[in-house]
């Protein structure tokens, strides 16, 4: 296969985002500028790879040549030679930015520059490049070897051509993607987060205690897992994130995010992470 593809960021999303295209067959390059992170990324798809071979769904010969086509660098550098570069850092608008203008100087001409990012405005971080046509968003859900759904972003440049590559490397490792428009948290955060804030509102309030209101949410909306439940797998911080890009880029004090969960965030009680959120984890 011709194509190659870079992921910049090691962690839950690049990792994930790295293993599903090295198991589809593309030779991949995970970035990092911390060599424990892609350590600590490769291992993890070494784990998710041995589930996919417990449970019978991957044979260890393609677990090996998955294994295979992933190189690990610490160098931004190693973008060079790809088609696609999928950036999946953490989300932080400034961060992204620097890494696009570093993406744009040393990507090869005619290769996609892409966005895991989860909320923030496509059309913005297109803007720090020279080919804004070539930028466009590709936010996959955690965790990304399981879920099913890739929303593909277009910018306001984004041209059709970058689209429709995109919505193709997609399909081309497994995923249904969705075209969406460039708008605060796109579909899936625009509907998602303000649920979940409503949740940390109801729990700030005395409505209902952690459990009540997962438990309602699971069984009586048939949702997999309670809302604050997965504002902890998500990572409260990213919660708070998305709900400031929501409230900033749409205005509406419907978005506000809770004081709760501000407080929490202060706290360092970040959910699974951390050990500790709505719920407490063991240090296993």
């Amino acid at each position: 296969m011709s194509d190659r593809i870079a992921v910049i960021g090691a962690g839950q999303m690049g990792n994930g985002i790295a293993h599903v295209f090295a198991q589809n067959g593309f030779p991949v390059t995970m970035i990092d500028v911390s060599a424990q992170a892609l350590n600590l990324g490769r291992s993890t798809i070494e784990k998710n790879l041995d589930r996919q071979v417990t449970k019978g769904t991957l044979d260890e010969a393609a677990k090996n040549a998955t294994l295979s086509r992933i190189s690990q660098s610490s160098d931004i550098g190693a973008v060079g030679d790809a088609t696609l570069v999928i950036e999946a850092a953490t989300e932080n608008v400034e961060l992204k930015y620097r890494i696009f203008g570093d993406m744009d100087r040393l990507a090869s001409a005619d290769a996609i520059l892409a966005t895991n990012t989860s909320s923030i405005s496509i059309t913005s971080i297109a803007a720090r490049t020279t080919r804004p046509e070539q930028v466009i968003g590709m936010h996959f859900m955690n965790p990304v070897p399981v879920m099913q759904l890739v929303e593909v972003i277009r910018g306001l440049a984004t041209s059709d051509a970058t689209t429709q590559k995109t919505l193709a490397f997609s399909k081309a490792v497994g995923k249904t993607p969705v075209e969406v428009n460039d708008s605060p948290g796109f579909v899936a955060n625009r509907i998602l987060l303000p649920m979940i804030n409503e949740a940390v509102f109801a729990l700030m309030e005395g409505v209902g205690s952690v459990e009540a209101i997962d438990t309602v949410m699971k069984l009586g909306m048939n949702h997999p897992m309670g809302p604050l439940a997965l504002a902890d797998f998500i990572g409260l911080d990213t919660c708070l994130a998305i709900l400031e890009v929501l409230h900033t880029g749409l205005g509406d004090p419907k978005y506000r995010p809770c004081p709760l969960l501000r407080k929490y965030v202060a706290a360092g009680w970040l959910g699974k992470k951390t050990n500790r959120g709505f719920y407490v984890y063991s240090q296993k």
